[in-house]
This record gives C-alpha cells, sequence and structure tokens, in this order.
C-alpha cells in the first residue's frame, strides 16, 4: 500500500495546525517534516521546537528528514520533541553506521537519504541495520522543484535490492513528487511518496491528498 508524506516545507506556517489536520483527516499516513540548516543545503528551516509543538496535536508518523551537517549532535533533541523516524543524509554523515545506531538506541526508526548524484552503493552497508531509504528526486534544499526522471533507474536498483536481500526498509522518494510523477515512482518501487508543494500549495490539500493517491494506483 502506497503512504503519503505531505513536507510542512509548503505549507502556510501562518496556520500550520490546521494544514497539518487537513493532510491528517485526508487520510496521509506521515508528516514530512524537513529540517535544513543553511550549510548541507542551502535554506534554513525550524527545529525541535516546532516539532514538540506539533506533537500533541497530530496523530501522523513524524517523519524527520535532516538536510543538515553533524546531525549525531541535534538526533536526541527531535526525538525527545516527537520524531518517531529519523532520516539523516548519507553525504552528511562521516560514521553513517554510528549515527543510525544513535538513532535505534534512543527508540526511534532510521532512515538514511541519498542525493540525485550519489550512488546506491554509498549505503549498502548499513543497508541491514536501517527502517527506510529516502532516495532524492531534486537536489535538496528547496520546496517546487522539477523532478529528475534520470533517478527513476535508481528508484528500481534499490527495490529489487530490497527484495533479493529480504530487508525489512522502506522506500521513499521525495523531490518534484505530484500527480504526473507519482505513478513513475511508485511503479519502480517506490513506497512513501513525499509531496510538498503538490499537497499543501494547491489551496484544496484533502482534495491534492486524494488526487495524489489515485494518481499513483
Amino acid at each position: 500500500m502506497i503512504k503519503l508524506a505531505p513536507s510542512i516545507l509548503s505549507a502556510d506556517f501562518s496556520r500550520l495546525i490546521d494544514d497539518v489536520h487537513k493532510a491528517e483527516q485526508a487520510g496521509a499516513e506521515y508528516l514530512h517534516i524537513d529540517v535544513m540548516d543553511g550549510r548541507f543545503v542551502p535554506n534554513i528551516t525550524i527545529g525541535p521546537l516546532v516539532v514538540k509543538a506539533l506533537r500533541p496535536h497530530c496523530g501522523m508518523v513524524f517523519d524527520c528528514h535532516l538536510m543538515i551537517v553533524e546531525p549525531e549532535k541535534y538526533i536526541e533533541d527531535f526525538i525527545q520533541a516527537g520524531a518517531d523516524l529519523v532520516t539523516v543524509h548519507a553525504e552528511a554523515c562521516t560514521h553513517l553506521h554510528r549515527v543510525v545506531s544513535q538513532i535505534k538506541e534512543l527508540g526511534a526508526k532510521a532512515g538514511v537519504a541519498l542525493n540525485p548524484a550519489t550512488p546506491i552503493n554509498a549505503i549498502e552497508h548499513v543497508l541491514p541495520f536501517v527502517d527506510l531509504v529516502l532516495l532524492m528526486t531534486v537536489n535538496p534544499g528547496y520546496g517546487g522543484q522539477k523532478f529528475i526522471p534520470q533517478v527513476i533507474p535508481k528508484i528500481n536498483s534499490l527495490h529489487e535490492i530490497i527484495n533479493n536481500k529480504g530487508y525489512n526498509i522502506e522506500l521513499q522518494v521525495d523531490g518534484g513528487i505530484n500527480p504526473a510523477t507519482a505513478k513513475q515512482v511508485v511503479d519502480a518501487g517506490a513506497e512513501i511518496l513525499v509531496a510538498g508543494s503538490a499537497i499543501f500549495g494547491t489551496g484544496n490539500i484533502e482534495t491534492a491528498v486524494n488526487d495524489l493517491r489515485q494518481s499513483a494506483k
């Protein structure tokens, strides 16, 4: 079953709780929380305080995507604030296995993300330890970017590796996901679709969630 993860990067922060409630009521399973530091990516977004403020008001899986350098310094803060899943970038971690282990030891699920140009073999040796792999279908840092179709074969390859090895790993994609691209990534093996502007930027969040789910079938 395909799961949807609306990204609050594209939500209206003046009424964030309302937007999140609408996404949840429409049946979205995950809330994708983009954390950017202005160093790993050229943008700055939010920190654990926003996660903590949202947590009592939302039952969705809190999916914190840390697009930051030295994520190991902040993982505990995000988990204490209410993160269920913490995803770090392989490109940002000198000791990736140690960071994945840290997330798990603190009681959250662990995800690893790869930028479009980073090959799958960069995470080959941590796959037995992770719960999710996020393949970026844009270069991270901004919402509303154009989908990079050259990542589709990479999704397919990782999907085959997960199946052949019998790993219990969810495959997530993020970047340029909308009703026109959703089926392409699902056909390649994606299971969780992150979408920001295609949901929160439409003016009708509930309809957008339903349209995206239907287009992915």
